[in-house]
Formats: C-alpha cells, structure tokens, sequence
C-alpha cells in the first residue's frame, strides 16, 4: 500500500505547477499584448522601402517555413505513437487551410498596402473594428440577434470610424483610400475568422497555422510577381531598417506571438485573451507617437476612443470560459 503524501506537499503539488502556468499564461498575454501592437509600427517601418504585397509574402513564407515542417513532425511522431499511419493533412484540411490563409494573410497585406499612406496607429484604430465586422458578419450569416451592449458598441463603433475616416478626407494626413483599403483589410479578416468555424482544419494549431501560412505565402508571391512588386524590387534600395522589420515580424511578430498567443488561450478563460482585442491599437497608438512621431490628432483620440470602448462592449459577451 503507498502511503500518500502529507497534506501541505499535496497542496504544493497542485498549487506549484498551477501558480506556475498562471505567470506563463499571463506573461504569454503580455506578449500578445505587445508584440501583435508593435507589428503595425514594424510594417508601416518595412513597407518604406520594401512593396508590401512582397514583404508580406516573404514573411508568411518564412514563418511557414519553420513551423509546418516542425508541427509535421510532431503530428507523425503522434500517429506513429498511436498506431496510426493517417498523418499527412487530408484534401479537405489542404483547402480549408487555403481558405483561412488567403483571407487571413491577405487581410494582413492590404494593411501594409494601407499602411504606405496610413500612420501605424491610425491603422491599428481602424483594424480595431474587427469584432464589429464579426458582429455584423454573424447576424447577416446566422440571423443572430444583437443584444443592448453588442448593439451599443456597434454604433459607437460606427461613430469611431466616422470620426476617424474624417468623413472623406482621412485625419493625420492619412489619405481616404487608404483609411478604406485598412477597413477593408478588417472585413476580410472577420470573414478569415468566420470561415475557421466552417472548414476542416488539422487539430493541431501549430500544423493549420503553418499550412496558411505556406499556403498563404504563396497566393500573396504569385499578386506580388503579377503586381510587378518582383521587377520592381531593387535589394539595394532597401533600407536596414526595414530588414530590421521584416526580421522581426517573421520572427516575433509571427512565431513568437502566435506560441505564446496559443498557450495563453488555453490557460486563461476566453474574455481575458480577448482584451488583445482593444490593447493592441493602444499600444500601436502610443508606440507610433513615440517611436516614429506620428500625429496624435483630436480626430484619433477621439475616434479611437469610440471604438476601444465599442470593442470592450462587443468582447465582454463572450463567456468567461475556457
């Protein structure tokens, strides 16, 4: 018979790992917080120098390039542990994967297009209306009704981006169609969003992510190569700065952010992660401001404010589960 342990080291064998995956999750939301707010500063710096429809091909092929072979391995040694020898992605997890990735990756490379006229934070503000566009998105798809808050947050939502937009002549000497074009990269990024709750995707998160990132990689080289982006690159011309900024989206702003974006999603219930949501434009505002000096007008303060706020009345009816 196997004496159990005494009272005070079985509480420390549960609370110890506990407390421990706590400060990880939370130092994972940390980053998320941070680094997915400093990509808009880190495009708006590459897109300088480097075409955008390019840079964001490079940097999803990259990344695409470490993780699927990585997260591969990691699903064959799984099947082989099992006994099963079912390990590559199926056709239908090939084409989801396509679908996610080019709407998804798609949406991240018109924000660099948008971002050539565009400040990074104004950018991040107008990104920001994503969960409004999901809102939208799911009462016209699935005729689901708006509650007092999420329909609050709408309007306020509405009233941000009228404010921000300038109502026709773009605020910071933003221009209009790039204010359109970034909104436009929001609502296709919802609609990526929704489509990853209608396709077949692999189980594993690293696999899928890496699979859109590939796959994506290569739609955005092939608009790159026929935008004439290819003919007109000139590697000379690139600044250090920008290969400063490539280097560090492919490495911190996609693989470092999405692994800790995944451990904290799965750590912490689902309205805490969510907050990224309405942190990110905060710290893309604030960095943009300080880093690369960009303007700070009435119109963005106020604007943005509008649809923070209309964000945390969107996020919050989304149940504190896991």
């Amino acid at each position: 018979m196997v004496m159990g342990a005494p009272p005070s080291v079985r509480a420390e064998e549960k609370t110890g790992p506990v407390r421990r995956a706590s400060v990880v999750a939370w130092a994972s939301l940390l980053i998320v917080w941070v680094v997915w707010g400093s990509t808009y500063l880190a495009i708006r710096v590459g897109v300088q120098t480097i075409p955008p429809l390019l840079m964001a091909a490079a940097r999803n092929l990259v990344a695409g390039l470490i993780m699927f072979p990585l997260a591969l391995r990691s699903r064959r040694g799984a099947a082989r542990g099992a006994g099963t020898a079912g390990w590559l992605p199926g056709r239908a997890e090939r084409l989801g994967c396509a679908i996610v990735g080019v709407l998804l990756l798609g949406a991240n490379a018109v924000v660099g297009v948008g971002e050539r006229t565009v400040p990074s934070g104004l950018a991040a503000l107008l990104i920001a209306t994503v969960p409004l566009w999901l809102l939208g998105m799911d009462a016209a798809l699935n005729h689901a009704r708006f509650g007092l808050a999420p329909l609050a947050g709408l309007v306020l939502g509405l009233a941000g981006v009228a404010l921000l937009s300038g109502l026709g002549g773009g605020p910071g000497g933003a221009s209009a169609l790039g204010v359109v074009t970034i909104l436009g990269a929001a609502a296709t990024w919802a609609l990526g969003t929704i489509m990853v709750r209608r396709v077949t995707l692999p189980q594993n998160a690293a696999l899928a992510s890496g699979m859109q990132l590939l796959i994506g990689g290569v739609v955005l080289a092939a608009l790159a190569a026929a935008a004439g982006e290819l003919g007109s690159l000139r590697l000379a011309a690139v600044s250090a700065q920008s290969w400063a900024a490539l280097g560090y989206l492919i490495v911190v702003g996609s693989i470092v952010a999405f692994s800790a974006y995944g451990i904290a999603v799965r750590a912490l219930p689902t309205a805490i992660v969510a907050t990224y949501a309405y942190v990110n434009p905060v710290i893309a505002v604030l960095l943009g401001t300080l880093i690369l000096n960009e303007r700070l007008t009435p119109a963005m303060a106020g604007g943005g404010a509008l649809i923070v706020g209309a964000v945390i009345l969107v996020v919050r009816r989304t149940p504190s589960a896991h």
